[in-house]
């Protein structure tokens, strides 16, 4: 089977983590009698220096013909300063509206051998999946910053859904949970934001609508609680269901309980177009080019894409189950390393070398 892949590698760890990535989709392409195309195209700071744009028209283009994106991350202090629309995460946002990609799949579990790396003394199982709307909310509404009437400096950032795009994200959320343990939690702040009550009513409207939901238990949570349930208790989630800024927040704290933000991959999804998956974590530009950064969030995002876009299964569970065991092994980067655990500190590439190894 012949596939083709966008490849956005980006800024500061990008680069290193992709190569990784692409190393253990090689070998597993070849073991399977796959084979997997790759075209390189630009975004975030390093399209800014090459282009003048963090999102080039070639890249938007190139991304859209191809059967799925791999990215690696954007952004970095060099960019910072630059005007909003200019600035590395404005081609982010813009590859996600102009491939539509509405649905953020975070999967946050913790693998056995890395219990003492969470920040939980008794952890317990954590297997949760965050279904979070991508290309609504506060990060794409109105925004203005300017001077009111009395000369101080204002500015506004406005939050706004409508009840089609409530609808689509809790089927993907309720879909999901049909295949898992049937627990979906939806997240708001009902007793304060017009936008989350409704997004409450629309999420219980689409719960009542189906009989094939009946099997679901649904239930509301306000967002603040969410966080605090995070850290608390995650064990008693399995699909929880948030708008963009909610979602935002509470993966990336969810993110502590894999033991490291770099064991957390992602998936981006339209309902028809070509998906895009990426680590949850930032560019690293303080460990770029230094052979520090931790690839196992960029290969276990390739293997969703194996597993959502290209409904190969068997090969995804190939690439999971190689990265627990050489976690097992006791590989560890930088950031999952424990001193006197009996475990071994690895870089980058000994860690994509070790998974394509085990493949």
């Amino acid at each position: 089977m012949i596939k083709n892949i966008a490849v956005i590698s980006g800024d500061g760890i990008g680069t290193e983590i992709v190569r990784e990535a692409v190393k253990v989709l090689n070998k597993t392409a070849a073991k399977y009698n796959h084979e997997f195309r790759y075209t390189d195209v630009l975004m975030g700071g390093v399209a800014i220096d090459e282009t003048g744009v963090p999102l080039p028209e070639e890249t938007v283009k190139v991304c859209k013909a191809s059967d799925a994106v791999l990215l690696g991350a954007v952004g970095g202090p060099k960019w910072d300063k630059g005007a909003g629309h200019l600035r590395p995460e404005a081609g982010l946002l813009g590859i996600r509206a102009a491939l539509d990609l509405f649905a953020n799949l975070r999967p946050v579990k913790l693998f056995d051998v890395l219990a003492d790396a969470c920040v939980l003394k008794n952890p317990g199982n954590i297997d949760l999946v965050i279904v979070r709307e991508l290309i609504g909310g506060a990060y794409f509404g109105k925004r203005r910053t300017y001077a009111d009437e009395k000369g101080a400096r204002a500015a506004y950032d406005t939050m706004l859904y409508r009840d089609w795009e409530i609808e689509r994200i809790v089927k993907v959320a309720f879909r999901l949970a049909m295949k898992r343990s049937g627990n979906v939690v939806s997240v708001d702040k009902a007793n304060v934001l017009d936008s989350s009550r409704l997004w409450r009513e629309v999420v219980w409207e689409v719960y009542n609508s189906s009989e094939d939901y009946k099997g679901i238990m649904l239930s509301d949570m306000l967002v603040d609680n969410a966080a605090m349930q995070l850290v608390r208790a995650p064990g008693q989630f399995d699909v929880i269901v948030t708008e963009n800024l909610f979602g935002d927040i509470l993966s990336d704290e969810a993110s502590v309980l894999t033991g490291s933000l770099g064991m957390l991959p992602s998936a981006s999804l339209s309902e028809t177009g070509a998906g895009m998956y990426e680590p949850c974590h930032g560019s690293a530009p303080d460990i770029a080019g230094q052979d520090k950064a931790n690839p196992l969030a960029m290969i276990l995002s390739a293997a969703m894409m194996l597993r959502l876009s290209f409904d190969m299964d068997e090969e995804a569970g190939d690439i999971e189950s190689a990265v627990e065991r050489v976690l097992a092994k006791g590989l560890r980067t930088g950031d999952i390393y424990r001193r006197h655990d009996g475990t071994r500190l690895a870089g980058c590439t000994e860690m994509g070398d070790a998974v394509t190894a085990e493949i």
